[in-house]
């Protein structure tokens, strides 16, 4: 299953029906007057949120959606069905915006939340609706009105508690298969994550939050470079980053403080409230260094970013650390209020379908 996280969709609510122009003719029923009854509201188009669903797939191959007309009026007071509603099921994350005017229509935050996208027309008025004392056989109806129509976005975001950025390769995979239940690829070279995953962990007994991997960043990736600039967003919902720190490049010319400050720069690039969320710098592969370049590179971290974030020094492929970060992380989350893993979210990551091919 492909991870699609962006779609373009047309929607077309329905029409209403016409109202009818018609007069009771029964036998010793002379002047029996209008009965003609009004038209059906046209269907209206409805996004609601599904936490079984993870992708936006579907809507990559579904362009146009339409609902269902509202039925016309007929005599004896008869009035015409309303047409069928349309229910856009979507992703719990999910963001709809209305391209022509930019506005977000629908916020999709938690499971079974149900917004109006585009609204169905009324109905028009029979004949009935005319009748007065000086106007006793009115000829008047009105047409039914024709439904919205809007050509929308929809942007996938993911939900999770914490996020994880950092260079290409820094070592972010593996982490998050470390400290949770997710397992994307992983290998020795750049981009091997290609599109987010999530994972729950498991802080204590009662407590659990869920943790997000998005592609590596490099410079530039605000205006288009690399692959990150595209999971961006998913990110903006988060309420901790985790910023993953190679301590030992295998390049000894890389300078992490002058990589990290350039990916801090692009997200204040792409977003100020991005940039504006709680970061902490997680210095990875200590299993490679000694504890003197931990210290050397921590003082060098606190002195040329000018910065007083936590810092925490983990090694992803041996474990070591990654118990204490994920406690300090949990007890930070908890202050601000309960955390627990979304409903739908326990056990699942979006690579889960690809995983078991």
């Amino acid at each position: 299953m492909k991870f699609v996280d962006e779609a373009r969709i047309e929607v077309q609510a329905g029409r209403g029906g016409n109202g009818c122009a018609s007069f009771r003719r029964e036998k010793f029923i002379p002047k029996g007057g209008p009965d003609g009854g009004d038209g059906g509201r046209g269907g209206s188009v409805w996004a609601v949120a599904d936490h079984n669903i993870n992708t936006l797939i579907e809507y990559r191959y579904l362009r146009r959606v339409a609902a269902g007309n509202g039925e016309h009026g007929r005599g004896s007071d008869c009035y015409g069905a309303s047409g069928e509603d349309v229910e856009l099921r979507l992703p719990v994350g999910t963001v709809v915006i209305d391209e022509e005017s930019g506005h977000t229509l629908a916020d999709l935050s938690s499971t079974g939340q149900r917004t109006l996208l585009a609204r169905g027309g009324a109905g028009g008025l029979g004949n009935l609706h005319f009748k007065s004392s000086t106007n006793r056989a009115p000829r008047q109806k009105t047409p039914g009105q024709p439904g919205e129509h809007r050509f929308l976005r929809l942007e996938l975001k993911v939900l999770a508690d914490v996020g994880l950025l950092g260079q290409p390769n820094a070592g972010k995979s593996t982490l998050i298969s470390a400290v949770s239940n997710a397992r994307p690829k992983i290998a020795d070279y750049p981009f091997t994550t290609l599109h987010p995953h999530l994972g729950v962990v498991r802080a204590d007994a009662h407590g659990s939050f869920v943790i997000a991997d998005v592609p590596g960043l490099i410079e530039g990736a605000a205006e288009g470079a690399g692959l990150g600039h595209r999971f961006l967003r998913h990110l903006s919902r988060t309420r901790l980053l985790l910023h993953v720190i190679d301590i030992a490049p295998a390049d000894p010319a890389v300078d992490p403080v002058a990589q990290a400050r350039a990916l801090v720069a692009e997200l204040k690039k792409f977003d100020l409230s991005l940039w504006r969320k709680p970061r902490w710098l997680v210095f990875n592969k200590i299993d490679l260094v000694d504890a003197g370049r931990r210290e050397r590179v921590a003082a060098e971290f606190r002195r040329r970013l000018r910065t007083k974030a936590p810092m925490f020094f983990v090694s992803a492929a041996t474990g070591e650390g990654c118990r204490d970060l994920m406690l300090a992380v949990h007890r930070h989350l908890s202050e601000r209020g309960q955390v627990e893993a979304p409903a739908g979210t326990a056990g699942k990551t979006y690579a889960a379908a690809e995983a078991s091919r």
